[in-house]
């Protein structure tokens, strides 16, 4: 509340990686940055997955701490800045509409196509493939855009009657620029977690 920063790398914790590697110019932000990749590292996810669903994470000490960091530098830049970044050039179709309807909400995603209906008048293509590699949690980061931003009915008769004003069409614009940012961060997170693949990491 005062405005000061709490680390949440301990002193212990920094002693320990500037010992073992010996290294004295390590930060706790280098720390952090190496956390944030190795949390990223498939080998490491494939191999612990019944441990992080139950315990917290436990990091090991590979080698090369620093291009451990680098690109987990990156990857935080990407992912909490990820408004800042220049949108993927998709291609935007305008489709005809039948006497001149109103178009309807779809927000549906073609992987095999690559493409996103946003609604029955619009289309983006030229998804590239690895842009739905890039998963929040059982789905694509894009597939998570695309739900969030779906029209969808509340059950409750009341708040259906008086709350339920949102219309996708009022916010389209703002999705498709998102929707090309959130590509351009997913193609950018593949790229860096191949990166760590190809690091060394015996230990795993």
């Amino acid at each position: 509340k005062d405005g000061t920063i709490q680390d949440n790398i301990t002193d212990w914790a920094l002693n320990q990686f500037q010992i073992n590697y010996p290294d004295l110019t390590i930060t706790k932000r280098d720390i952090f940055n190496y956390v944030y990749a190795v949390l990223h590292d498939p080998k490491y996810i494939r191999k612990y997955a019944l441990n992080l669903q139950a315990e917290f994470p436990r990091i090991p000490f590979h080698p090369q701490f620093h291009a451990w960091a680098n690109i987990g530098s990156q990857l935080i830049q990407l992912h909490a800045y990820f408004e800042q970044v220049i949108p993927w050039q998709l291609k935007r179709v305008e489709l005809a509409t039948p006497n001149n309807a109103s178009p309807k909400c779809r927000l549906k995603a073609d992987k095999t196509a690559n493409i996103i209906e946003l609604d029955t008048n619009t289309r983006l293509e030229g998804i590239p493939p690895q842009a739905w590699e890039y998963q929040l949690g059982n789905r694509s980061a894009l597939e998570w855009v695309l739900d969030q931003y779906k029209e969808k009915v509340p059950r409750d008769p009341t708040i259906r009657d008086k709350f339920n004003t949102y219309r996708f069409a009022e916010h389209k614009e703002h999705v498709i620029e998102l929707l090309a940012k959130v590509c351009q961060v997913s193609v950018e997170t593949i790229r860096l977690v191949a990166e760590l693949s190809a690091l060394d990491t015996p230990d795993l």
